[in-house]
């Protein structure tokens, strides 16, 4: 089997969770590291005994690399993937893959005419809480989906967005609380129905008004392709991250995620199904578990075509259109339809 390369461009926090999941893999190795910051990224590439490249263009032109993970600023993903599928190159790349509908489009028609994968990293689809959750659905028990509600309440301080002035501006992140935190959750949301038809959403900017252009907390109902409703709640104006809430009621029976463990609650019982501790009994992680399965099922892909179960770009869309929707809706004061192409 032939040795993988990989190149990881972007230096900060979200990385580690990309070389930590590489190091776990047989057949790759992680032979770049790309950073703006050249004192950061030598340091990092000393430590990781790999290449350093403070320009990702140059790296680019390495003919060796054979895969470009991508955990930069949202404003950098569209040009980043675009110049590394010209290159031939495999792509992973942070969420979201766009800031816009319009960004998506053009991603889109260009991974259809390159060579190589775009994979984009949706890991809390992996948790194994979300996995359960999905298969409790598909097997139908419990009767038609009636609703699910989603409460995810975050902390992020003015200091946040002010040591990272690209955070918090439609400009460069695409929005805020939206786009960044709580794109997981009505991803999820929307995976568990099987998609949203229409929205009504409201945003708005309290505690953080100060420090970002955009929302600090959100609201929507949602109307499912199953005939479900949806009911999200998120803020980042919290004290403190506390885990999602989520909670799906169906008619014989009720599955709720509240404190990384998903329960079922059914005629009178309350059952714990499975947790998203790690095996050593720790809490969950701050970005979730499943970094590692999202990166070796993209792997797995590339050298294994019928094992192509990875979040591609149309897939990567669906939540980002959802977010549009919410900004859209709240602008308007309207119902939005959405288009499920």
């Amino acid at each position: 089997m032939k040795m993988l390369n990989a190149a990881i461009i972007g230096g900060g926090a979200i990385h580690t969770c990309h070389v930590n999941a590489l190091r776990q893999m047989p057949g790759v190795t992680l032979r770049a590291l790309v950073d703006i910051d050249s004192e950061r990224g030598l340091k990092l590439a000393m430590a990781y005994q790999c290449r350093f490249y403070q320009d990702y263009r140059e790296m680019l032109l390495d003919s060796e690399i054979d895969v470009v993970h991508i955990c930069t600023p949202h404003f950098e993903h569209k040009r980043m993937i675009l110049a590394a599928l010209a290159a031939g190159k495999q792509v992973f790349c942070e969420k979201p893959v766009g800031m816009n509908g319009g960004e998506i489009a053009e991603i889109a028609m260009a991974a259809q005419n390159a060579p190589g994968l775009l994979g984009v990293c949706y890991q809390n689809r992996l948790n194994p809480t979300s996995q359960r959750i999905r298969r409790e659905l598909a097997e139908g028990d419990h009767g038609r989906m009636l609703s699910i509600k989603a409460v995810l309440t975050w902390s992020r301080s003015g200091a946040y967005y002010t040591q990272s002035p690209w955070r918090g501006r439609f400009a460069t992140e695409g929005g805020s609380l939206l786009i960044n935190q709580a794109i997981h959750t009505l991803d999820l949301m929307q995976w568990f129905a099987g998609g949203v038809t229409r929205l009504k959403g409201v945003v708005d900017s309290g505690e953080l008004a100060d420090v970002t252009q955009a929302e600090d907390s959100a609201m929507a109902t949602l109307h499912f392709t199953n005939g479900a409703r949806g009911l999200f709640y998120a803020s980042n104006c919290h004290t403190t991250d506390s885990p999602l809430l989520l909670e799906i009621h169906c008619e014989n029976a009720t599955l709720q995620l509240f404190d990384n463990a998903l329960w079922r609650i059914k005629n009178g019982e309350r059952i714990k199904l499975v947790s998203d501790a790690s095996p050593n009994g720790a809490a969950k992680s701050y970005w979730g578990l499943g970094h590692q399965h999202a990166i070796g099922d993209f792997y797995a892909a590339l050298t294994d075509p019928d094992k192509a179960d990875y979040t591609d770009i149309r897939e990567a869309g669906k939540s980002l259109t959802l977010v549009e929707a919410i900004y859209r809706s709240s602008q308007m004061r309207q119902w939005i339809e959405i288009n499920q192409q």
